[in-house]
């Protein structure tokens, strides 16, 4: 199995950006751990991370007929994006949604997202787990060998 992970705006600042929030750990330190879960559980996984929101949907469109599922976190494009939400429904692949902040006990604005009607599921308040939730659906419940 083969999982794509796409990280929006400001997720390379984990650990500077309001800890309180996300966390000590580093971006590269969510890397890594995905990356050593994947190891794991013999799921080849690659990770990537854009300040953009023209870069994100150029990632998942060069790059989605190499996976069989997707799993984002959108971050603040979460809120507007529908550029990404259309190309989320335009790929034939399972696609996550994944917050690592509890997103429903925050601002009210967080607690819209534009992306989830595209997804599958949607997975969120428990930091680096997020992930690995997300994983687990798209390994479990999902057909995908």
């Amino acid at each position: 199995m083969n999982i794509l992970i796409v990280n929006g705006p400001n997720l390379n600042f984990l650990g500077i950006r309001e800890p309180d929030i996300y966390g000590k750990k580093s971006y590269n330190d969510l890397v890594n751990f995905l990356l050593s879960y994947g190891t794991t559980k013999m799921i080849e996984i690659e990770v990537y991370q854009s300040n953009s929101e023209g870069e994100i949907i150029d990632i998942i469109q060069s790059n989605y007929t190499r996976f069989d599922a997707l799993i984002i976190n959108p971050a603040a494009f979460t809120h507007y994006s529908y550029a990404i939400y259309d190309c989320i429904k335009s790929i034939n692949i399972p696609a996550v949604e994944v917050h690592l902040s509890n997103v429903m006990d925050r601002e009210d604005f967080r607690k819209i997202s534009v992306i989830e009607p595209a997804c599958l599921a949607k997975f969120y308040g428990k930091g680096f787990n997020s992930y690995i939730e997300a994983i687990e659906f798209i390994k479990e419940g999902s057909n995908i060998k």
